[in-house]
Order: C-alpha cells, then sequence, then structure tokens
C-alpha cells in the first residue's frame, strides 16, 4: 500500500513514522498548555516523533450546561498561537461552526472536525478550503467504510492534507467500543490514520451531568492500534487528570506518556518485522 502522508506546518506526519497529537482537552489556562506543550515536545524529540500540540478553546458538545467549555475563541486562539510562538510546534483545534474557520486558520496549523459533526458537509469543506490540514474524526454513529463519503467531502473542497481519525463506536449505554479491524479500512482511504485512544475509553454522559471514563484501558487500546497499523495516536493528556476540567475521567497523565510511546514504538517495530 503507498504511503499516507500529510503536512501540518511545517511537520511531515504519514504511515512512515508513528506521529503523535497530544495535550489537554480544552484550554484551561496558558501556563497548562505551555507546560504540557513544552513536556511533550522534549519527549516527542527524545524518542523521535513528529508532535502537533492539540487543545480546544470551546467544547461545543458537552453533556449539560455546567461542563466547563473553555475561553473561547478570541482568548483561545490568542493561547494556541503563544504555543505556537514559544514552543515552536504546530498546533490543532476543532471548529464547530462555519463562521469559526477563518479566524482559527489564521492560528492553527490543523483543524479539527469533531466526531459528532463530521456529517456537516459545510463545516467539512469549508474547513478544506482553509488551506490547512483537516482531521477528520469518524463518528461515534459511524462505520469506518462510510469515512469514505466525509473524505470525499473535503477532498471535492481542495483539501489535501487529511488526517482521519477512529475514536470509537456507540455500544449501548454510555459506553463505546473500539474496533481495531475499522484501522486497515481507515488506511484504505489512502491518509494518515489516527487512532484516539482517550476519547475511545469515555463512558458519554455516565457520570449524569457529565461524560465519564476508563484512563486506565487508554494505554492498553493505543498499544493495539499500534500493532493494528494506525500511523499516529491522539492522546488527551494533563499532569493532573483528577482535576482536569474536562475529560479528566479518560485523559493520560502527563508523567506516565514517556512510558507509553516507548512500549507504543517498540510494538511498531516488532510488527514490522
Amino acid at each position: 500500500m503507498a504511503k499516507r502522508t500529510a503536512r501540518i506546518g511545517d511537520v511531515k506526519v504519514g504511515s512512515d513514522r508513528l506521529f503523535l497529537i497530544a495535550g489537554p482537552c480544552v484550554i484551561e489556562s496558558q501556563d497548562l498548555c505551555l507546560r504540557v506543550a513544552d513536556r511533550m515536545k522534549a519527549l516527542a524529540d527524545r524518542l523521535g516523533l513528529p508532535y502537533v500540540f492539540k487543545a480546544s478553546y470551546d467544547k461545543a458538545n458537552r453533556t449539560s450546561l455546567a461542563s466547563f467549555r473553555g475561553p473561547g475563541p478570541e482568548e483561545g486562539l490568542r493561547i494556541l498561537a503563544e504555543v505556537r510562538r514559544r514552543v515552536g510546534v504546530p498546533v490543532l483545534t476543532d471548529v464547530h461552526a462555519i463562521d469559526q474557520v477563518a479566524a482559527a486558520a489564521d492560528v492553527v496549523d490543523c483543524l479539527q472536525i469533531p466526531a459528532f459533526l463530521c456529517r456537516q458537509t459545510d463545516l467539512v469543506q469549508a474547513a478544506a478550503r482553509s488551506g490547512k490540514a483537516v482531521n477528520l474524526k469518524k463518528g461515534q454513529f459511524l462505520a469506518p467504510w462510510d469515512m469514505k463519503n466525509v473524505v470525499d467531502k473535503a477532498a471535492e473542497a481542495g483539501g489535501r492534507d487529511l488526517l482521519v481519525t477512529e475514536r470509537g463506536t456507540s455500544f449501548g449505554y454510555n459506553r463505546l467500543v473500539a474496533d481495531m479491524t475499522g484501522l486497515p479500512t481507515l488506511a484504505a482511504l489512502g491518509h494518515p490514520v489516527v487512532f484516539d485512544a482517550t476519547h475511545s475509553v469515555q463512558e458519554p454522559g455516565g457520570l449524569g451531568c457529565a461524560t465519564g471514563g476508563n484512563r486506565d484501558l487508554a494505554a492498553l487500546l493505543a498499544q493495539a492500534a499500534v500493532a493494528a497499523g494506525a500511523d499516529g495516536l491522539f492522546l488527551e493528556v494533563h499532569p493532573d487528570p483528577d482535576r482536569a476540567l474536562c475529560d479528566g475521567p479518560n485523559s493520560i497523565a502527563l508523567k506516565d506518556v514517556g512510558r507509553l510511546l516507548a512500549r507504543c514504538l517498540a510494538i511498531r517495530a516488532a510488527a514490522a518485522k
């Protein structure tokens, strides 16, 4: 199969070596984002991994009105610009509406289409027309082969640097299942395939007014995905997940990421033999 590649800012990602998209679920503060980005960049450099920082300025699809959404577009994009400038890494954030695309594209290197919105044709195509890389997250309600239509929409609008991300599939009440057999199907679409290990262990609405999760399973799924051929990993990372303002139950502690990535690289090397 031909190599799957995309360019995110100045960083080339694809199937030739494992790459990483990681950061806190939501922008809690500038200091937190800089701390995580700096630590993750140092770790990725040491391991030889292309790295993209991710964080959301507005989580528009939270479970309830009581959930923390983030600082909003103006302050959030200012912080992302600081991370990009001071740490020297490409940055990714999600957009939830067409009128957010232009402002976000002026700051970030990759626009992300949230899983819940992956069938919103106008949003997908607006992101693709921005000229920036686009990460298309597979909806929890879609089969892997259904993502062909999403990719085709983005490509028709001029999108070339596209990523396709698996993040679990709805499976009964408050549960998701990660189907590793879907990764080759996504790879056949011709773009880098990312596995979102932390959102895949979410328990949507599992805490009543917030999403729960089981972060202990995230490392297991990340390793399985690498063995199954994922090109990149997407991880929600936080210095203190129990105190995170968003998605703490499924976030990986910053101190544990290095050990996980080392195992994933060893698995990738073994699978290539």
